[in-house]
């Protein structure tokens, strides 16, 4: 359900500015720059991302500091990772609407994509979720030359759009094009938020995003919004340390359900080590043409370049 924007346009851009420091602020972690002091009204006086100084309740300073902080540590004991059934999949999309409307996404924007794969013109097409891999090498951390995008104990990988800036290294290292650039963003929430990275929110534009595993729900033991949302009980989410993982109405050992089903991790020879496995689309439960039902023309024409497509027109 749509959000109403602010009744004072300015309320939410004010709110950045007294939140977000920039500069050596920002890459220092986001402490003061030696410049600013405090005035008579015990505020502190921050550089914003637009080149203005600005006077701020040193408390928004501290809670954003603090949500940062615990968005670095991630969830403790943990090890998450994720399984997609290829079986299962007839592409109702689902996943992507739960995860745009969750994250406040452009509908030119998904986290979640769903391809239309065929390996060849003798195999049979099938629909592929790709979501971000959160790899246990990933080649995106390695490559970003400030620092913004990182991993947790947890597995999960993180970018602090305050420090990222923009330079797109991230999206080139990325072997799964995994990362999206905010060239815009949705600014349809009901009062300002304190931007946290663990669910991206609110956007920033100029900076480069990506899933996140719903770190933000998972700290309150709920499953991420598309595991939650696919109603064909594709995806299933857990724990790998702890052998089990679930789709939301049935819980399963990891290792049984990798083992019999042959699971795998998408162009393994690359040494990313995702913690996201597949099982093979192999007894699929529907035809490959329900895909289609219900699909507008634009995202109609993403499958239009896979030899299924061009044999169905």
């Amino acid at each position: 359900m749509k959000k109403k924007k602010d009744k004072d346009p300015n309320s939410r851009r004010l709110f950045l500015k007294e939140g977000i420091i920039a500069g050596v602020g920002a890459l220092a972690g986001g402490t003061i720059l030696s410049s600013c002091g405090f005035d008579d009204q015990n505020k502190v006086k921050v550089l914003t991302t637009d080149g203005e100084v600005v006077e701020v309740d040193p408390k928004y300073l501290k809670t954003i500091e603090t949500l940062k902080e615990k968005a670095k540590q991630g969830i403790p004991n943990r090890k998450f990772v994720m399984v997609i059934d290829l079986a299962k999949c007839n592409n109702a999309r689902k996943c992507v609407d739960a995860c745009q409307e969750g994250h406040h996404l452009p509908k030119d924007m998904e986290y979640m994509k769903v391809l239309l794969l065929q390996d060849s013109e003798r195999t049979a097409p099938y629909w592929f979720p790709k979501p971000c891999y959160h790899c246990d090498n990933p080649l995106c951390v390695s490559v970003c030359p400030v620092g913004a995008t990182y991993k947790r104990t947890d597995g999960i990988v993180l970018v602090d759009k305050d420090r990222c800036i923009g330079c797109k290294f991230c999206m080139t290292g990325c072997p799964y094009s995994a990362r999206i650039f905010a060239w815009k963003h949705q600014d349809d929430y009901e009062s300002p938020i304190q931007y946290n990275p663990e669910n991206t929110v609110p956007g920033q534009e100029g900076t480069v995003s990506k899933c996140v595993f719903c770190a933000d729900r998972l700290r309150e033991n709920k499953l991420p919004l598309c595991v939650e949302a696919c109603p064909m009980g594709v995806i299933y989410f857990g724990d790998i340390d702890e052998d089990a993982v679930t789709n939301g109405s049935e819980t399963v050992r990891f290792s049984e359900l990798i083992n019999e089903k042959h699971g795998y991790r998408y162009l393994e020879n690359l040494g990313t080590r995702p913690s996201v496995y597949y099982l093979p689309p192999a007894n699929r439960q529907y035809p490959i043409e329900r895909g289609y039902d219900g699909l507008d023309e634009d995202i109609k024409k993403r499958y239009d370049n896979t030899p299924y497509a061009k044999k169905r027109k």
